[in-house]
Protein backbone atom coordinates (compact mmCIF):
# COMPACT_ATOMS: atom_id res chain seq x y z
CA UNK A 1 0.00 0.00 0.00
CA UNK A 2 2.58 2.17 0.91
CA UNK A 3 4.49 1.58 -3.02
CA UNK A 4 1.09 2.10 -4.25
CA UNK A 5 0.56 5.59 -2.68
CA UNK A 6 4.01 7.03 -3.96
CA UNK A 7 3.21 5.86 -7.48
CA UNK A 8 -0.32 7.01 -7.44
CA UNK A 9 1.18 11.04 -6.26
CA UNK A 10 3.74 10.81 -8.94
CA UNK A 11 1.29 10.27 -11.29
CA UNK A 12 -1.44 12.83 -9.81
CA UNK A 13 1.59 15.09 -8.35
CA UNK A 14 2.90 18.12 -10.35
CA UNK A 15 5.38 19.08 -7.24
CA UNK A 16 6.63 15.40 -8.21
CA UNK A 17 7.26 15.96 -11.45
CA UNK A 18 11.47 16.14 -11.34
CA UNK A 19 13.17 12.87 -12.03
CA UNK A 20 14.13 12.07 -8.88
CA UNK A 21 10.68 11.05 -8.20
CA UNK A 22 10.18 9.08 -11.56
CA UNK A 23 12.94 6.85 -10.84
CA UNK A 24 11.32 6.32 -7.08
CA UNK A 25 8.13 5.51 -8.29
CA UNK A 26 9.81 3.06 -10.23
CA UNK A 27 11.56 1.87 -6.86
CA UNK A 28 8.17 1.32 -5.36
CA UNK A 29 6.80 -0.81 -8.39
CA UNK A 30 9.81 -3.12 -8.45
CA UNK A 31 9.30 -3.43 -4.62
CA UNK A 32 5.85 -4.64 -5.03
CA UNK A 33 6.83 -7.12 -7.40
CA UNK A 34 9.54 -8.19 -5.25
CA UNK A 35 7.43 -8.68 -2.56
CA UNK A 36 4.66 -9.97 -4.21
CA UNK A 37 7.13 -12.92 -5.66
CA UNK A 38 8.64 -14.26 -2.26
CA UNK A 39 5.72 -13.24 0.03
CA UNK A 40 2.35 -14.29 -1.63
CA UNK A 41 3.00 -17.30 -0.98
CA UNK A 42 3.44 -17.49 2.61
CA UNK A 43 -0.21 -16.52 3.68
CA UNK A 44 -1.51 -19.49 1.82
CA UNK A 45 0.21 -21.78 3.22
CA UNK A 46 -0.04 -20.25 6.77
CA UNK A 47 -3.84 -20.17 5.82
CA UNK A 48 -4.10 -23.76 4.45
CA UNK A 49 -1.77 -25.39 6.43
CA UNK A 50 -0.50 -26.79 3.12
CA UNK A 51 3.65 -25.91 3.48
CA UNK A 52 3.92 -27.18 -0.08
CA UNK A 53 5.15 -25.45 -3.84
CA UNK A 54 5.86 -27.20 -6.93
CA UNK A 55 9.04 -27.30 -8.84
CA UNK A 56 7.99 -24.97 -11.85
CA UNK A 57 6.86 -21.92 -8.80
CA UNK A 58 9.72 -23.12 -6.60
CA UNK A 59 12.40 -22.19 -9.98
CA UNK A 60 10.25 -19.21 -11.00
CA UNK A 61 10.33 -17.73 -7.26
CA UNK A 62 13.79 -17.90 -7.17
CA UNK A 63 14.12 -16.66 -10.41
CA UNK A 64 12.09 -13.87 -10.14
CA UNK A 65 13.71 -12.80 -6.50
CA UNK A 66 17.31 -12.62 -8.15
CA UNK A 67 16.13 -10.71 -11.24
CA UNK A 68 14.12 -7.99 -9.14
CA UNK A 69 16.83 -7.89 -6.43
CA UNK A 70 19.63 -7.24 -8.95
CA UNK A 71 17.18 -4.60 -10.99
CA UNK A 72 16.67 -3.15 -7.53
CA UNK A 73 20.65 -2.76 -7.28
CA UNK A 74 21.08 -0.63 -10.97
CA UNK A 75 18.50 1.37 -10.02
CA UNK A 76 20.16 2.49 -7.07
CA UNK A 77 23.18 3.46 -8.89
CA UNK A 78 20.65 5.29 -11.37
CA UNK A 79 19.25 7.41 -8.41
CA UNK A 80 23.17 8.04 -7.50
CA UNK A 81 24.31 9.08 -11.29
CA UNK A 82 20.52 11.37 -10.37
CA UNK A 83 21.68 12.91 -7.35
CA UNK A 84 25.36 13.74 -8.23
CA UNK A 85 24.13 15.40 -11.79
CA UNK A 86 21.35 17.34 -9.29
CA UNK A 87 24.16 18.89 -6.94
CA UNK A 88 27.23 18.64 -9.03
CA UNK A 89 25.17 20.34 -12.17
CA UNK A 90 22.61 21.49 -10.95
CA UNK A 91 22.33 24.52 -13.38
CA UNK A 92 22.61 21.62 -16.28
CA UNK A 93 20.15 19.32 -14.37
CA UNK A 94 17.51 19.75 -16.85
CA UNK A 95 19.00 19.72 -19.94
CA UNK A 96 20.71 16.52 -18.71
CA UNK A 97 17.96 14.56 -17.15
CA UNK A 98 15.86 14.90 -19.83
CA UNK A 99 12.80 12.13 -19.87
CA UNK A 100 14.43 10.15 -22.96
CA UNK A 101 17.37 9.57 -20.95
CA UNK A 102 15.20 8.74 -17.44
CA UNK A 103 13.18 6.01 -19.33
CA UNK A 104 15.89 4.55 -21.04
CA UNK A 105 17.82 4.40 -17.96
CA UNK A 106 15.09 2.87 -16.35
CA UNK A 107 14.46 0.42 -19.07
CA UNK A 108 18.44 -0.57 -18.90
CA UNK A 109 18.22 -1.48 -15.53
CA UNK A 110 15.06 -3.83 -16.08
CA UNK A 111 16.43 -5.18 -19.26
CA UNK A 112 19.84 -5.70 -16.88
CA UNK A 113 17.89 -7.72 -14.30
CA UNK A 114 16.08 -9.88 -16.09
CA UNK A 115 18.87 -10.87 -18.44
CA UNK A 116 21.86 -11.36 -16.01
CA UNK A 117 19.80 -13.86 -14.55
CA UNK A 118 18.13 -15.76 -17.11
CA UNK A 119 20.90 -18.41 -17.17
CA UNK A 120 20.64 -19.78 -13.48
CA UNK A 121 16.60 -20.48 -14.54
CA UNK A 122 17.72 -22.28 -17.46
CA UNK A 123 20.21 -24.39 -15.20
CA UNK A 124 17.86 -25.05 -12.37
CA UNK A 125 15.62 -26.63 -14.39
CA UNK A 126 18.18 -29.47 -15.45
CA UNK A 127 18.96 -29.97 -11.87
CA UNK A 128 17.81 -33.58 -10.99
CA UNK A 129 15.85 -33.50 -7.09
CA UNK A 130 15.12 -36.89 -5.17
CA UNK A 131 14.85 -37.68 -1.64
CA UNK A 132 14.59 -35.09 0.94
CA UNK A 133 12.27 -32.28 -0.56
CA UNK A 134 12.28 -30.17 2.73
CA UNK A 135 13.46 -26.50 2.31
CA UNK A 136 14.43 -24.72 5.21
CA UNK A 137 13.94 -21.34 4.47
CA UNK A 138 11.39 -18.67 4.12
CA UNK A 139 11.43 -19.32 -0.16
CA UNK A 140 13.24 -21.06 -2.58
CA UNK A 141 16.32 -19.22 -2.41
CA UNK A 142 19.29 -21.17 -4.40
CA UNK A 143 21.08 -22.61 -1.88
CA UNK A 144 18.89 -24.27 0.02
CA UNK A 145 17.97 -26.01 -3.43
CA UNK A 146 21.46 -26.74 -4.53
CA UNK A 147 21.54 -28.78 -1.27
CA UNK A 148 18.65 -30.66 -1.99
CA UNK A 149 19.38 -31.29 -5.65
CA UNK A 150 21.45 -34.60 -6.51
CA UNK A 151 23.29 -33.45 -9.23
CA UNK A 152 26.53 -31.20 -9.22
CA UNK A 153 25.81 -28.07 -8.33
CA UNK A 154 29.57 -26.86 -7.47
CA UNK A 155 29.75 -24.81 -11.17
CA UNK A 156 26.54 -23.36 -10.61
CA UNK A 157 27.27 -22.13 -7.08
CA UNK A 158 30.41 -20.38 -8.73
CA UNK A 159 28.40 -18.78 -11.54
CA UNK A 160 25.92 -17.58 -9.14
CA UNK A 161 29.05 -16.29 -6.57
CA UNK A 162 30.57 -14.06 -9.48
CA UNK A 163 27.89 -12.65 -10.97
CA UNK A 164 26.13 -11.37 -7.83
CA UNK A 165 29.59 -10.40 -6.70
CA UNK A 166 30.16 -8.54 -10.23
CA UNK A 167 26.75 -6.87 -10.07
CA UNK A 168 26.66 -5.55 -5.84
CA UNK A 169 30.40 -5.04 -5.88
CA UNK A 170 30.40 -3.07 -9.18
CA UNK A 171 27.52 -1.24 -8.38
CA UNK A 172 28.90 -0.13 -5.35
CA UNK A 173 32.02 1.26 -7.01
CA UNK A 174 30.04 3.09 -9.31
CA UNK A 175 27.88 4.44 -5.97
CA UNK A 176 30.62 5.17 -4.28
CA UNK A 177 32.10 7.52 -7.07
CA UNK A 178 29.37 9.19 -7.65
CA UNK A 179 29.13 10.32 -3.96
CA UNK A 180 32.64 10.97 -3.72
CA UNK A 181 31.92 13.61 -6.17
CA UNK A 182 28.84 14.64 -4.45
CA UNK A 183 31.00 14.80 -1.37
CA UNK A 184 33.98 17.14 -3.20
CA UNK A 185 31.00 19.37 -4.59
CA UNK A 186 29.36 19.73 -1.04
CA UNK A 187 32.92 20.81 0.25
CA UNK A 188 33.11 23.50 -2.35
CA UNK A 189 28.87 24.98 -1.72
CA UNK A 190 29.65 28.27 -0.33
CA UNK A 191 27.18 28.21 2.39
CA UNK A 192 26.01 26.15 4.97
CA UNK A 193 22.52 26.18 4.22
CA UNK A 194 23.13 24.56 0.92
CA UNK A 195 25.57 21.80 2.38
CA UNK A 196 22.46 21.04 4.47
CA UNK A 197 19.77 21.21 2.00
CA UNK A 198 21.80 18.96 -0.21
CA UNK A 199 22.66 16.05 2.38
CA UNK A 200 19.03 16.27 2.86
CA UNK A 201 18.26 15.59 -0.41
CA UNK A 202 21.12 12.81 0.06
CA UNK A 203 20.25 11.04 3.15
CA UNK A 204 16.97 8.49 2.56
CA UNK A 205 19.28 7.41 -0.15
CA UNK A 206 22.15 6.65 1.93
CA UNK A 207 20.54 4.85 4.29
CA UNK A 208 19.09 2.70 1.53
CA UNK A 209 21.69 1.97 -0.23
CA UNK A 210 23.26 0.96 2.98
CA UNK A 211 20.60 -1.44 3.99
CA UNK A 212 20.71 -2.60 0.65
CA UNK A 213 24.52 -3.35 0.40
CA UNK A 214 24.85 -4.87 3.73
CA UNK A 215 21.96 -7.50 3.75
CA UNK A 216 23.24 -8.62 0.61
CA UNK A 217 26.79 -8.78 0.62
CA UNK A 218 26.53 -10.32 3.59
CA UNK A 219 24.90 -13.33 2.51
CA UNK A 220 25.35 -13.80 -0.84
CA UNK A 221 28.93 -12.56 -2.14
CA UNK A 222 30.32 -15.58 0.42
CA UNK A 223 30.04 -18.90 -0.82
CA UNK A 224 26.56 -20.37 0.29
CA UNK A 225 28.17 -23.21 2.92
CA UNK A 226 29.51 -20.53 5.32
CA UNK A 227 26.31 -19.30 5.85
CA UNK A 228 23.74 -21.11 8.66
CA UNK A 229 20.44 -21.40 7.58
CA UNK A 230 19.38 -20.11 10.52
CA UNK A 231 21.44 -16.68 9.26
CA UNK A 232 20.09 -17.46 5.98
CA UNK A 233 16.49 -17.20 7.01
CA UNK A 234 16.70 -13.98 8.53
CA UNK A 235 18.91 -12.22 6.39
CA UNK A 236 15.74 -13.77 3.60
CA UNK A 237 13.28 -12.04 6.44
CA UNK A 238 14.89 -8.51 6.32
CA UNK A 239 15.27 -9.25 2.29
CA UNK A 240 11.44 -9.99 1.60
CA UNK A 241 9.61 -8.49 4.43
CA UNK A 242 11.04 -6.00 6.74
CA UNK A 243 13.33 -3.87 4.02
CA UNK A 244 10.13 -3.80 1.32
CA UNK A 245 7.74 -2.17 4.43
CA UNK A 246 10.44 0.19 5.57
CA UNK A 247 11.65 1.18 1.63
CA UNK A 248 8.32 3.69 1.35
CA UNK A 249 9.01 5.33 4.31
CA UNK A 250 12.74 5.87 4.21
CA UNK A 251 12.70 7.39 0.34
CA UNK A 252 9.43 9.25 -0.14
CA UNK A 253 6.67 9.45 2.98
CA UNK A 254 8.70 11.42 5.64
CA UNK A 255 9.68 13.78 2.64
CA UNK A 256 8.49 17.22 2.71
CA UNK A 257 7.51 17.53 -0.89
CA UNK A 258 5.87 13.88 -0.55
CA UNK A 259 3.77 15.35 2.31
CA UNK A 260 2.50 18.34 0.30
CA UNK A 261 1.24 15.95 -2.70
CA UNK A 262 -0.38 14.02 -0.33
CA UNK A 263 -2.09 16.46 1.32
CA UNK A 264 -3.11 17.90 -1.97
CA UNK A 265 -4.12 14.58 -3.55
CA UNK A 266 -6.57 14.21 -0.09
CA UNK A 267 -8.15 17.34 -0.25
CA UNK A 268 -8.95 16.94 -4.25
CA UNK A 269 -9.80 13.84 -3.71
CA UNK A 270 -12.60 15.12 -0.76
CA UNK A 271 -13.71 17.99 -2.90
CA UNK A 272 -14.87 15.67 -5.60
CA UNK A 273 -16.67 13.21 -3.14
CA UNK A 274 -18.26 16.46 -1.47
CA UNK A 275 -19.45 17.57 -4.93
CA UNK A 276 -20.77 14.16 -6.22
CA UNK A 277 -22.26 13.63 -2.51
CA UNK A 278 -24.00 17.01 -3.08
CA UNK A 279 -24.55 15.68 -6.76
CA UNK A 280 -26.53 12.52 -5.74
CA UNK A 281 -28.06 14.36 -3.03
CA UNK A 282 -30.04 16.71 -5.46
CA UNK A 283 -31.12 14.06 -7.81
CA UNK A 284 -33.03 12.22 -4.95
CA UNK A 285 -36.61 13.23 -5.18
CA UNK A 286 -38.74 13.30 -1.55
Amino acid sequence: MGNATIIFLVRVGHRLQPPLYFFISNLSFLEIWFTSSTSTKLPVILGSGRRTISLSSCFAQSYFCFALGTTEIVLLVVLSFDRYVAICQRLRYAAIMKPQLCIHLVVAAWVMGTTLLSYSLVLLYKLTFWGSNKIHHLFCDSSPLFKLSCSDTSLLGKMDSILLSFVMLGSLCLTLAFYTGILFCLLHLPGASGRKKAFTTCSSHLTTLAIAYARCIALYVHPSEHVSSQANGMVALLNTVLYPFLNPFIYSLRNKTVILARNEAIARVTIKLFALSRCISGQQFP
